[in-house]
């Protein structure tokens, strides 16, 4: 179980306040989808559409970025 979950409508990690998901949780993340990276993918993909709607006024290509740019 990890600390570093989002806080939400605001998608700060509650374990060490950066946007999330943090390195922290990137890490965790990458290491729990070993072997399956297009399920990371797909996972990071419904946190994508989520957050889309909570943070409306980010650029889309940022938070293309930040949920999913990182799990290649």
């Amino acid at each position: 179980m990890t600390t570093h979950g989002p806080v939400l409508p605001v998608w700060t990690c509650g374990g060490c306040s950066l946007p999330w998901p943090c390195p922290t949780r990137r890490q965790e993340l990458r290491a729990e989808f070993d072997g399956a990276p297009e399920s990371l993918t797909i996972y990071m993909g419904s946190y994508f559409a989520w957050a889309a709607e909570d943070l409306a006024w980010v650029a889309a290509g940022s938070l293309h970025a930040r949920f999913l740019g990182w799990t290649r």
